[in-house]
């Protein structure tokens, strides 16, 4: 590996940035695949999408990036499970597509295997001859699987607990009832970006640019003068505060912001899933890694108040966004130049950024893990 092991100084005022070559290097991009994505918590579909005993859900975890080929399933006790795609047998794909298994059984398709629906082998036909089978190796390699609200996550290997990856959800937004939220299917949509995927969380990560970015769209729903960041072990919460005259959340009585007239609540969970939570619902962003300069973003509404949905803040996103993507763009340039490599954060506005400077950097450097982790700690 050619790229030097670099750190970001815990004091932000003393830091510097990122270096250039972590936003083009395609070693770099490499090593992130292995020990940053292969080594966390992702989205990966709503759980009402399996609701009886034996059903099944193929996807492909972060695809274009990591490309693990796995499903879901719901047994016959009504649990769920995250289970290997292959066949454990020649390494055929098992579930074709999303429905409804028969007998509680899967049978490959190639040679006849089967499987249950917790990934347990059952039978192969033409091996009673094999000697020492089967084994714990025939069974269907099993992914840590958590639900949260109507949300499913899981992840090949994830380096953090998942309560406390998702503690700034349950701090300042488990109050809103996400079950009771609509998917819209048609209203969500994907946006190509000729940028790599961290500098599009960086810009995510910061309101700094809202009056230069977007005088004109977000800068008038949003006071930007109140515009808070805090940080967490693998998160950054960024609330924002409605303009006079903007929809704000009927908040909780004993909530921390109950009084002040709260427009959104921008939830980053490390390192690629952003929960933007607005009086209509929820746009939830994932940031999918294509290539070193190339990234996916596929934003997921679920509406709880279709009337609200084009006021405020979490209304015209799509304008947003396509301000968002020229200027990463423009920042994908010039960070291929020959005379930059790193800047400085602003201490008041850039404590997003620079938290995830230090958990990528971790993550890289730090044999994946970071220095926060309790390796004793059970991974729920």
């Amino acid at each position: 590996m050619s790229i030097k092991p670099f750190t970001i100084d815990e004091d932000i005022r003393t830091a510097e940035t990122l270096p250039a070559e972590v936003y083009h290097d395609p070693e770099v991009f490499v090593l992130q695949k292995e020990r940053v994505f292969a080594r966390s918590w992702q989205f990966v579909a709503d759980a009402r999408r399996l609701k009886s005993s034996g059903s099944v859900l193929p996807f492909t975890l972060l695809e274009g990036c990591l490309d693990e080929p796995l499903f879901l399933s719901r047994d016959e006790d009504g649990t769920l499970h995250a289970l290997s795609n292959v066949c454990t047998h020649r390494g055929n794909l098992l579930v074709e597509g999303e429905g409804h298994v028969p007998g509680q059984a899967l049978r490959c398709r190639y040679h006849g295997r089967r499987f249950g629906l917790d990934g347990g082998f059952l039978s192969m036909p033409e091996f009673d001859e094999a000697a020492d089978f089967p084994s714990p190796d025939d069974d269907l390699p099993s992914m840590p699987l958590r639900e949260w609200a109507p949300f499913l996550f899981c992840g090949l290997d994830p380096a953090m607990p998942f309560n406390d990856w998702l503690a700034p959800v349950r701090e300042r937004v488990g109050w809103v009832p996400f079950e009771t939220f609509v998917f819209d299917e048609a209203g969500s949509h994907d946006y190509l970006v000729n940028a790599n995927w961290a500098l599009y969380v960086d810009n995510y990560l910061e309101g700094f640019h809202i009056p230069f970015v977007h005088a004109s769209s977000l800068g008038g729903t949003l006071d930007y003068g109140s515009y808070e960041t805090e940080t967490f072990d693998y998160g950054v919460l960024q609330t924002g505060v409605a303009s006079s005259g903007e929809p704000a959340f009927d908040l909780p009585d004993n909530h921390p912001d109950a009084g002040t007239r709260m427009a959104a609540y921008y939830v980053w969970l490390f390192p690629n899933l952003m929960l933007n939570v607005y009086p209509w619902g929820l746009s939830m962003n994932i940031v999918r890694p294509l290539g070193p300069e190339r990234t996916k973003v596929s934003f997921l509404y679920f509406v709880g108040d279709e009337n609200l949905r084009d006021q405020g803040a979490g209304a015209d996103l799509d304008r947003v966004e396509m301000e968002d993507e020229e200027i990463v763009e423009q920042v994908q340039r010039g960070v291929r130049s020959r005379l930059y490599d790193r800047g400085r954060y602003s201490p008041k506005r850039e404590k997003g950024p620079h938290h995830f400077h230090r958990l990528l950097a971790q993550f890289l450097f730090a044999d994946g893990r970071p220095d926060t982790v309790d390796d004793s700690t059970e991974g729920d």
